[in-house]
C-alpha cells in the first residue's frame, strides 16, 4: 500500500485539468482562437474522439468505447501502482500521471459526451490537434514509462555493479 501515496499526484492533475477544462468553458468561445504568443493559442474544441480527433465524427459510439478503455486502463494502473516496489518512484510517478489524465477525461466524457481541448500549438500554418492538461499528463507520463522501460534497467544495473 506504500505506492497508494502516488495517488494524491493523479488527483492534483485531475482537479487541474478539470478546473483548467472549466475556466476554458467560461472564458473561452468554441472555435475561436485567442493568441497568447506566437506558436500559441487557446482555442475551446470539444472532442467526441480519441486523441488527435480519433473517430470524432462516429455517431456517439466512440464515447463509450473510449469510457471502457479510460476505466479498464484506471484499473490496471491501479493494479500496477499497488505491486510497485519503492524504489520504482519513477514508474510510479509516470504511472500516476497518466491515470490522472485519464480520470479528467473520462469525466468529460461522462459528464459532457466530449473531452474539453482549449490548448493550441502551431508553427507557421502547422497546427497541433487541440489538447487539455489532462492529455498533457498522459504524454509526459508515457514518455517517463517509455524511458524508464528502455533506460531504468541500465541504470539499474549500472548500481549493481558499483
Amino acid at each position: 500500500m506504500h505506492n497508494m501515496k502516488w495517488l494524491l499526484v493523479s488527483a492534483v492533475v485531475l482537479a487541474l485539468d478539470l478546473y483548467t477544462k472549466a475556466l476554458a468553458s467560461e472564458h473561452l468561445v468554441l472555435h475561436q482562437r485567442v493568441p497568447v504568443f506566437p506558436g500559441f493559442n487557446l482555442t475551446l474544441m470539444h472532442n467526441t474522439g480519441a486523441a488527435f480527433s480519433f473517430l470524432h465524427g462516429a455517431g456517439g459510439w466512440q464515447r463509450w468505447f473510449f469510457t471502457g478503455i479510460a476505466l479498464v486502463v484506471s484499473v490496471f494502473i491501479l493494479g500496477w501502482l499497488r505491486r510497485l516496489r519503492r524504489e520504482q518512484w519513477g514508474l510510479a510517478f509516470a504511472l500516476s500521471l497518466i491515470l490522472g489524465g485519464a480520470l479528467g477525461n473520462l469525466w468529460d466524457r461522462l459528464t459532457l459526451g466530449y473531452v474539453v481541448d482549449f490548448i493550441e500549438v502551431y508553427y507557421r500554418d502547422w497546427y497541433w490537434p487541440a489538447f487539455n492538461l489532462a492529455d498533457s499528463a498522459i504524454f509526459l507520463g508515457a514518455v517517463i514509462l517509455i524511458y524508464d522501460g528502455l533506460l531504468g534497467h541500465r541504470h539499474k544495473e549500472a548500481t549493481q555493479h558499483d
